[in-house]
């Protein structure tokens, strides 16, 4: 037990460090500052016991340290209402409120274990700790009322395009994101909540993002005239040009200095995505989607493309930039083997079989080494010729085409010139028919290629999915997984979603599930509650009676798989009473109790969500049948 010097000290300590935080001024501004006041309002208690002289007894003491670890909460809670995304504050209000609410709760549970009559309080003390618990409790009784006309406003900015100048304006106000100075706080406010989140980094992120940008332009142009700085008034005066998205850090909201593409397609800032990885995170913080690897490819074409912008719009370059076409790509072999992509080229416009295969296998490793080359290979004209020899009727030669366009894709324009050279369905047909290793490296530049939304729509289309359920049920571990990567990301359009049902997908998914040793769990159930969006998938996962299933990983899986096993349980019990009986006959209700505790936030919803559901259900049809 600690002593009891140390614990009330450390209470001191904790109020004093309340007592100087800053005022807030955000939406979180009336639940912060009632909490400040009321925990500031202890310290007289906790000062005079530090005056006391007679020794506090050990049941005294377990009281205030119980006390000690509430108001440690609520100080955490005030820092990071300080600290934090006012957009994810006002977004996501409902959340932040029952954080108060629990910390309310939990402080008001410690004050009223406390016995006071053995503490010696004098009768002023004793009158206003009575006062400040007497708050605790009205507090946690009452809920803040609604800022409706934010919500709407919100709900406003977010749904249209380009919403009306007055409505961003009063979000600039609400928000307190009145200058540029307030948009750049914000945003590094976002960028460090992504990255050290748990649970979900990534949950909502793009909806702040495109609000901020929606906001900064806002500003940027006039029509939110809050106070300026004396940096942010010259940049209001000379009308600072919109940033175009593609050039701005998904991560940062900020021009991009030094691009770099990762594993799934996606373009970020170096700085901002290497501190990403650096804490630990295996996903693309934009798409959510596992990383297959951590290698980071600049972005030459890109990098280009910003000095330009910058140029012509008069803006200060962020950096020194340089591309493929101003290092003069044949300088270099290092950079970019121009000589020998051009002796390659020439192989692949009239060469014999033998040749055709060398060369597709030379620029296959070529395009792995280094993005230069991948740029290069691309503007020399190569990939429709690759593409070609997806239809050659020997193996080694296919085998070595579409790992060739697998490893171009890896660069943003590349997918682009891929898909127009009419790659889709010849890489389809490879899934189909090709080599293991064919069919496998199809999968990946599938998925590859899927990273843009419209090609989703052109994959699926051409028949992948079934070929792709295909591999996910006879390839090597590895194709399995690139099997599923692609399969989830192509479900995200609705349409595939359908294609996946009918062809049969949710059997080998449950295979897949109750196989622990196959190491394709997390996939299986990723899809699982991705497809369980759709009523086709939700019929199609309750006739697989999945519901014992679902209801055990909530009981024993990752934190992940915890979330998506009761998300997917939430689908499929909603307007669905037989699926609610079968969930509470096999147990639901005291795992989803522990995970409405222990769970991510997403997954302490949907425990909720379904806990209610149980408790209506219990009303209306008796304790033992629903």
């Amino acid at each position: 037990m600690e002593e009891p010097k140390e614990v009330v000290d450390q209470l001191v300590e904790i109020v004093k460090m309340v007592s100087g935080f800053p005022e807030c001024r955000n939406t979180s501004k009336k639940m912060y500052c009632n909490l400040v006041r009321r925990v500031k309002l202890l310290s007289p208690l906790f000062e005079e016991l530090k005056d006391r002289e007679v020794p506090l007894g050990m049941e005294e003491v377990r009281a205030l340290a119980v006390l000690k670890v509430a108001l440690e909460s609520a100080k955490e809670l005030l820092r990071s209402i300080n600290e934090g995304s006012n957009l994810y504050q006002a977004l996501y209000r409902d959340r932040i409120r029952a954080k108060f609410h629990k910390v309310t709760e939990q402080i008001e549970k410690a004050l009223s274990q406390i016995s006071y009559d053995k503490l010696d309080l004098s009768e002023e003390v004793q009158e206003q700790i009575e006062l400040v618990h007497a708050q605790f409790k009205r507090a946690k009784g009452r809920m803040d009322s609604p800022d409706f006309q934010l919500y709407l406003d919100l709900a406003t900015a977010q749904k249209l395009k380009d919403p009306d100048p007055i409505v961003l304006k009063r979000l600039s106000e609400k928000l307190q994101l009145k200058t540029v100075n307030d948009i750049k706080k914000e945003s590094i406010a976002l960028h460090e909540m992504v990255i050290f989140a748990d649970g979900d980094p990534g949950e909502g992120l793009e909806d702040m993002s495109a609000l901020l940008r929606k906001l900064k332009d806002c500003i940027l142009t006039g029509c939110s005239e809050g106070e300026t700085s004396e940096n942010d008034k010259s940049s209001v005066k000379h009308r600072s040009p919109v940033i175009p998205d593609d050039f701005r850090c998904p991560i940062s909201l900020e021009l991009m200095k030094d691009p770099v593409i990762v594993a799934t397609g996606q373009t970020y800032e170096r700085s901002c995505i290497q501190k990403w990885l650096d804490a630990g995170h295996k996903t693309c913080p934009k798409t959510q989607q596992t990383l297959l690897h951590t290698a980071l490819t600049p972005n030459y074409v890109l990098k280009s493309l910003i000095a330009q912008w910058c140029e012509s719009n008069g803006v200060e370059l962020p950096k020194k930039q340089g591309s493929c076409r101003n290092k003069k790509c044949g300088s270099s072999a290092s950079d970019c083997d121009r000589a020998a992509i051009n002796a390659l080229l020439q192989k692949l416009s009239n060469g014999s079989p033998d040749e055709l295969r060398a060369a597709a296998g030379e620029l296959r490793l070529l395009a792995k080494r280094n993005a230069d080359n991948r740029i290069c290979i691309a503007e020399a004209g190569v990939i429709p010729l690759l593409v070609e020899l997806l239809s050659s009727p020997d193996p080694r030669t296919q085998e070595h085409a579409v790992t060739a366009l697998l490893n171009l894709s890896i660069n943003e324009t590349n997918k682009g010139i891929i898909v127009n050279a009419g790659a889709i369905p010849d890489i389809v047909d490879v899934l189909r028919k090709g080599s293991m290793e064919a069919r496998e490296n199809a999968a990946a530049t599938l998925f590859s290629l899927s990273v843009i939304d419209e090609n989703k729509v052109a994959i699926g289309a051409a028949g992948a999915i079934p070929a792709l359920i295909d591999l996910l049920c006879e390839g090597s571990p590895r194709g399995k997984k690139d099997a599923a990567t692609a399969i989830f990301n192509l479900s995200i359009y609705q349409g595939n979603k359908v294609r996946a049902v009918r062809a049969g997908i949710v059997v080998p998914l449950m295979k897949l599930l109750t196989d622990a040793g196959g190491g394709m769990v997390d996939e299986a159930l990723a899809i699982l509650a991705i497809l369980a969006c759709h009523q086709e998938g939700k019929v199609a996962i309750g006739q697989a009676n999945a519901i014992p299933v679902l209801v055990e990983v909530m009981r024993s899986g990752s934190p992940r798989n915890r979330e998506n096993a009761a998300a997917v349980l939430w689908s499929l019990c909603t307007c669905d009473m037989q699926h609610l009986q079968i969930a509470r006959d096999h147990g639901a209700e005291e795992a989803l109790k522990e995970l409405s505790e222990n769970g991510t936030d997403r997954a302490k919803r949907k425990a909720g969500n379904l806990l209610e559901l149980i408790r209506r259900a219990v009303d209306v049809g008796g304790d033992h049948e629903i």
